[in-house]
C-alpha cells in the first residue's frame, strides 16, 4: 500500500512537469533558493565545458577526439568532479583517472535534452518496490517538458548534434566526422547519403552513395556524387542567398514572412479551436473523478470498481495532455518563423567571408539538402541536381522567388 500511494504521488509530480529525478546532470546545480523541489541551474565551472563539447561535435569533431582533447587539458570528467563537490559516487568515479572522458559519457550528454532546458520525466522504471533494477521506458510514455529551466546549449546546436547521431557517427582516422551527415537525404527514396571513403580513395574522390540503394531497402538508385562537387554547389548558393539577405535585409524579411503568413493564420485558427475542446474536456473528466471518488467514500460504488473507471479517465487526460503539449509545440514552432528569418538576417551579416563550406555554416545555415539522380544514369557529364533547405521554414520554390527579385 505504501509503495502504490508513493508510485501514485511520483505520478502526479511528474505529470505535472515537476523534477522527480533527484540526480543532477553535469553542468547544472542545485537552485539554493528553490525550497519546493529540484530546480536546476547552470554551475558556472561545469557548464561552459558542457557547451564546449557541444560546440565541438557540432563542428564535426568526434567524441573520442573531444575525449582526447579534454584530458590533454586536464579538465576533470564528471563523475570525479561530483565526487569532489559532493562526494556522491555516482557514476563510480575512478580517482586514479580524474581527466579520463569515456565515450559513453560524452555520448550520454549529447542526447540529454535538459541541457536544452526541458524537463524529462519517466526516462526509465521499476516494475514494483521488491526489484530494484530500472528499466528503460518506452518513448510514448516519456513525458517532456520543455523551457521548465535555464538552458546551458542553445536549442539550434542541440538540434544539429541529434541530426548529426541520425546520420552516420564514424569518424576518420584523424577523429572529425563527415560534416553532412544528418544533412545530405535522398529526393526520391528519403533515404541519407552516406560518404564513402578509405585509406586508398583520395580525398577528391570521396562520395555520397543512397543508404536505400546501399542497403537495397528500396529500389532506389545509387545517387551518386562526389563530396567535392556537393561542397561547391552549396557553398555556391549559400553565398547567393546570404548576400541578398544581407544587402537587402527589409525586403529579405517581409518576403519571407509573407510567404507563409496565411498558413501561419490558418493554423492558429484551427489550433485555438482544438485547444479549446481539450481544455473541456479535460474539465469534465476532473468532474467525472471527483463524482466518482464521492461515490465511493459513500459506498455506493466499491474500491475495485472506482479503481477500474479512475484508471481509465486518468489514462484519457494523460493523453489529452501530450495533444495539448503537441498542439503547443506545433503553435511555438509557428511563432518563431519571424525569430528565424531575423536570426538568417544577422548570420548574413556576420558570415560575409565564406571560403569554404565548414560544419559551423551548415548548422547556422542550412536544414536539409536533397540530392536527385542524374538525368542521364551513370553519365560523366551530366550532374545532379541538389535542392537546399535552409534554417527559417520557407520552400525551395518561394526562396528562389525571393532571391531572384533582387535587381544586382
Amino acid at each position: 500500500d505504501t509503495s502504490r500511494k508513493i508510485r501514485a504521488v511520483q505520478r502526479a509530480k511528474g505529470e505535472r512537469g515537476e523534477r522527480i529525478a533527484t540526480h543532477v546532470p553535469y553542468g547544472y546545480m542545485r537552485d539554493p533558493d528553490y525550497k519546493k523541489g529540484i530546480h536546476l541551474i547552470p554551475d558556472p565551472e561545469a557548464a561552459p565545458v558542457v557547451r564546449r563539447i557541444f560546440d565541438m561535435y557540432a563542428s564535426g569533431i568526434g567524441m573520442t577526439k573531444i575525449g582526447d582533447i579534454l584530458r590533454d587539458e586536464q579538465i576533470v570528467c564528471p563523475s570525479v568532479y561530483m565526487f569532489r563537490k559532493t562526494g556522491s559516487r555516482v557514476g563510480h568515479p575512478d580517482l586514479n583517472r580524474p581527466y579520463h572522458w569515456s565515450k559513453t559519457s560524452i555520448r550520454d550528454m549529447l542526447a540529454n535534452r535538459e541541457y536544452r532546458g526541458d524537463t524529462v520525466n519517466f526516462k526509465t522504471y521499476s516494475k514494483s518496490n521488491k526489484l530494484k533494477k530500472r528499466l528503460k521506458n518506452t518513448p510514448e510514455n516519456i513525458l517532456i517538458f520543455p523551457n521548465t529551466h535555464e538552458p546551458i546549449v542553445d536549442p539550434t546546436v542541440f538540434d544539429t548534434v541529434q541530426k548529426h547521431f541520425e546520420g552516420r557517427k564514424r569518424p576518420d582516422r584523424f577523429g572529425y566526422m563527415d560534416k553532412f551527415a544528418g544533412y545530405l537525404f535522398c529526393a526520391e527514396c528519403g533515404k541519407r547519403l552516406y560518404l564513402q571513403r578509405g585509406k586508398t580513395i583520395a580525398p577528391k574522390s570521396n562520395s555520397f552513395q543512397c543508404g536505400g540503394y546501399q542497403s537495397r531497402k528500396t529500389d532506389c538508385t545509387a545517387h551518386y556524387i562526389r563530396e567535392v562537387v556537393v561542397n561547391e554547389l552549396v557553398l555556391q548558393d549559400l553565398k547567393r542567398v546570404t548576400a541578398f539577405a544581407r544587402n537587402n535585409p527589409d525586403a529579405f524579411y517581409e518576403l519571407a514572412m509573407e510567404n507563409g503568413k496565411a498558413a501561419a493564420e490558418k493554423l492558429a485558427s484551427a489550433a485555438k479551436k482544438e485547444q479549446l475542446r481539450i481544455d473541456n474536456r479535460i474539465k469534465e473528466l476532473d468532474n467525472i473523478i471527483r463524482c466518482l471518488y464521492e461515490d465511493r467514500v459513500v459506498g455506493r460504488i466499491t474500491p475495485e470498481r472506482y479503481d477500474t473507471m479512475a484508471a481509465g479517465y486518468e489514462q484519457e487526460q494523460q493523453q489529452l495532455r501530450k495533444e495539448l503539449d503537441a498542439l503547443a509545440a506545433r503553435m511555438e514552432q509557428t511563432n518563431l518563423r519571424e525569430q528565424e528569418v531575423q536570426r538568417f538576417i544577422d548570420n548574413a551579416k556576420k558570415y560575409i567571408e565564406m571560403d569554404e563550406l565548414t560544419p559551423e555554416l551548415l548548422r547556422v545555415f542550412i536544414r536539409r539538402i536533397e540530392v536527385k539522380e542524374k538525368a542521364e544514369k551513370r553519365s560523366r557529364t551530366c550532374g545532379n541536381e541538389i535542392t537546399i533547405y535552409y534554417t527559417f521554414s520557407v520552400s525551395r520554390e518561394q526562396l528562389d522567388a525571393i532571391v531572384q527579385k533582387d535587381p544586382a
